[in-house]
């Protein structure tokens, strides 16, 4: 146990306004760090906040590696705190709390608690606590082992060993069996393959055949083993979209302009955004206006202008000009703050593969019992029922299916593809439905040129290209910068721009070559007087696009979008005809430019859902759910985030954004679509696997109950037939594994 002493008087000012209990805690042990030279003031934030659970920024802890170690002992140690995460590289702290102690408690107190580290040091005294204890404990499949190793030694081997030795490993190694059975009596009020288990190896240790119950509890350790790996093994984590919003916030309070923290932001003030700053609230704006880049909210890339009344959102980034907006929602009421709601309340799912050696014994269990009991009954001979209840099937499949997972798996991951769980893998076999984000998993997330045109004879393409990359060279607007890489990319010489001006959200002017040049909208053009006849030959205007004109006169057009990936047309058609597989497509961008995509990709219009937010996307996976399919989503984005957390299997990128790759399920790693029809494949080749190995387990045991019941059969030789078709399957569910070794 560790003890808690008396601070130094420095140190206890820092806890001073703590309950006196904390002092008492008798959880860890505080001296005053010798190192800390000065006074160091923590700043923080609170991002998220519910009933029970709190999530602060602290940007001290990436900058404090030791910090960071002292305050995560402290708060494990705090009687208050339940559960602590902590990721230093992301400055994020987040705990659950006794709902009890209350909100504002628990903030103070917490406040205290980062303020302390900074002036303690903790030490742990050497006794071991209990969790390490358990965690030195004997695995119960080096029981099996040891069980196995001493009925051999003393069976066919022969050497002299106590039996009550090896009965009494036995009985060690049968106990999670044992405790597994109970607990489905005691709980579910049914009897499952764990009690058949125990009965046949409580008889057969009884009468002595140590050597059956001993390679019995072997093979069921290593399927629960194997099982377990198949779980997923990076813990699914909610990341604060929140977070990144900045720690300050700037307002106007009395006239003046001052800078609070962003948790202090209140409904009805009045928030200044500059250029380069992310917006904290959703509101109106009251005055200015400005370029916002909303892809961190809707996933598109192509910024919007906005002006006085018009509606922005917190996450929104100003990328020019500088704007004034009356808050109207703030914290977890504004729109991103709803996404991590509904993360937060997508369900939580078993991610190890389903166990289907517990459905089948739940069906044959009780006709198992009665054909054992009536052998019994009939012969007199234990060692016939004993038999009878080692020949069950769910054994070999508990052994067989997570070993064909585990090699599936491992298939994958070797092809680029990771799949994160057992569970995530038999989903995808059955998967019937794919719901595609468009921006960052259809196309590749960017603006980039596709088409230029020239309205007159006299002035080519290039001209045209030259003069739009001229005027826009150095310009930040996402167009822009497409227009001069394209510019570059055919290697485009660049003109002279003596002077020019940029207007917000418009376009801009310049003289290029004693030329006065426009580039931009349609309505910046009419705007400025030039003649757009040249329109009039357009069957059918662009989506997007930019018009360049020179002497106040229409000269070209450049076309531009967010470019579809090059695999992209074809991983569509194989879904919808190789597969069967009903395709979907989501996409916060407009109807227009979403159809245009759809079409394509030969995707059909009733399933392309535009102008749709985090919230909306997750209730179109939902309601796929819930009609009965079984449905996979793609996405890259943190708006993408929910839409992932309900799906039945959720794919990501590796280079999509740090909280899409942690919900996804499947992340290809080769950023590459052609890796999701792979992954299908290997889902899909895993289930027949299973479906094999099942009927391998299934016709020799069939047989040998039969020869059991009628005949009898000594207990040994229904382990040898029950275990031998076990080792067969297992060796056939590794062929995934073993195809990946010889590629």
């Amino acid at each position: 146990m560790v003890q808690a002493k008396v601070l130094p008087s420095s140190a206890q000012s820092s806890l001073s306004a703590a309950p006196p209990e904390r002092l008492r805690s008798g959880k860890v042990t505080l001296i005053k760090n010798s190192r800390s030279s000065h006074r160091l003031k923590v700043y923080y934030s609170v991002v998220h906040e519910t009933p029970g659970r709190l999530r602060l920024r602290v940007p001290h802890l990436k900058e404090d590696a030791e910090y960071a170690q002292r305050l995560l002992v402290l708060i494990k140690a705090d009687k208050y705190v339940t559960s602590v995460k902590m990721k230093p590289a992301a400055a994020s702290l987040a705990i659950t709390y006794d709902v009890t102690i209350g909100s504002a408690l628990i903030r103070s107190h917490v406040a205290h608690i980062l303020q302390a580290a900074t002036d303690v040091a903790v030490l742990k005294t050497s006794k071991s606590s209990p969790q390490k204890e358990d965690e030195s404990a004997i695995p119960s499949w080096k029981l099996s082992l040891a069980a196995a190793t001493l009925a051999i030694l003393s069976g066919p081997v022969g050497l002299s060993i106590s039996p009550i030795l090896t009965a009494s490993t036995i009985a060690f190694a049968t106990l999670p069996v044992a405790k597994r059975a109970f607990s489905a009596i005691r709980n579910e009020r049914k009897l499952n393959i764990e009690f058949l288990d125990f009965m046949a190896i409580a008889i057969t240790t009884v009468q002595g055949h140590f050597l059956t119950p001993a390679l019995m509890l072997g093979l069921i350790e290593i399927g629960e083993n194997i099982r377990d790996r198949t779980a997923r093994s990076s813990a699914q984590q909610t990341l604060d979209l929140l977070s990144s919003l900045g720690q300050f916030a700037w307002v106007e309070r009395d006239g003046e302009k001052v800078q609070i923290p962003i948790e202090e932001v209140e409904k009805g003030d009045i928030v200044i955004v500059y250029p380069g700053e992310q917006v904290p609230v959703d509101g109106t704006i009251l005055r200015g206006q400005a370029l916002f880049d909303e892809q961190k909210l809707t996933g598109e890339s192509m910024p919007v202008n906005k002006r006085e009344g018009q509606t922005v959102y917190a996450s929104s980034l100003v990328r020019e000009g500088q704007i004034y907006i009356v808050a109207e929602r703030v914290g977890n009421d504004t729109c991103v703050g709803k996404s991590i709601e509904l993360m937060q309340q997508a369900p939580i799912h078993d991610t190890r593969m389903e166990n289907y050696a517990a459905k089948i014994a739940e069906k044959a269990v009780l006709p198992t019992l009665l054909l054992s009991g009536t052998v019994f009954a009939l012969s007199r001979n234990p060692a016939r029922a004993a038999s009878i209840l080692t020949l069950d099937f769910a054994t070999g499949i508990r052994v067989c299916v997570p070993t064909t997972v585990l090699a599936a798996l491992t298939n994958a991951a070797r092809r680029g593809i990771l799949i994160r769980s057992g569970r995530a893998l038999e989903q995808l076999a059955s998967i019937d439905t794919i719901v595609f984000d468009k921006t960052g998993t259809l196309t590749k997330g960017e603006i980039g040129v596709t088409n230029v045109r020239s309205f007159n004879p006299e002035v080519s393409t290039s001209r045209i290209l030259a003069l739009a990359a001229t005027a826009e060279m150095r310009l930040t607007h996402p167009v822009a910068e497409a227009v001069v890489r394209y510019a570059e990319l055919l290697q485009i010489d660049f003109l002279t721009r003596e002077k020019w001006e940029y207007q917000l959200g418009l376009g801009v002017e310049a003289i290029i070559d004693g030329q006065m040049v426009y580039v931009g909208s349609e309505r910046f053009l009419h705007q400025e007087g030039v003649d757009m006849l040249g329109l009039d030959t357009l069957e059918e205007r662009p989506a997007s696009a930019i018009y360049v004109a020179t002497n106040g006169k229409l000269q070209g057009i450049i076309e531009h979008s967010d470019v579809v990936r090059p695999e992209s047309k074809e991983v569509v058609k194989k879904l919808l005809t190789v597969e069967g597989i009903d395709v979907h497509m989501l996409t916060g961008d407009n109807k227009r430019t979403a159809s245009a995509v759809a079409a394509e990709l030969g995707i059909s219009p009733k399933n392309t859902h535009a102008e749709a937010f985090p919230e909306q996307k997750a209730d179109v996976v939902r309601e796929l759910h819930s009609s009965g399919k079984t449905v996979a989503f793609v996405g890259d984005g943190v708006n993408d985030s929910p839409a992932l957390a309900y799906a039945d299997v959720s794919v990501s990128f590796a280079n999509g954004s740090d909280i899409a790759r942690e919900t996804a399920d499947l992340v290809l790693m080769n950023n590459n679509l052609q890796d999701l029809l792979e992954a299908i494949e290997i889902a899909r080749q895993a289930k027949q696997l299973i479906q094999q190995n099942t009927s391998i387990i299934a016709v020799p045991n069939l047989a040998a109950l039969v020869v059991a019941a009628v005949f009898g059969l000594n207990p040994l030789t229904a382990t040898v037939v029950n275990n031998g078709s076990t080792v067969v399957a297992g060796v056939n569910a590794l062929r995934p594994m073993l195809k990946a070794s010889a590629q």
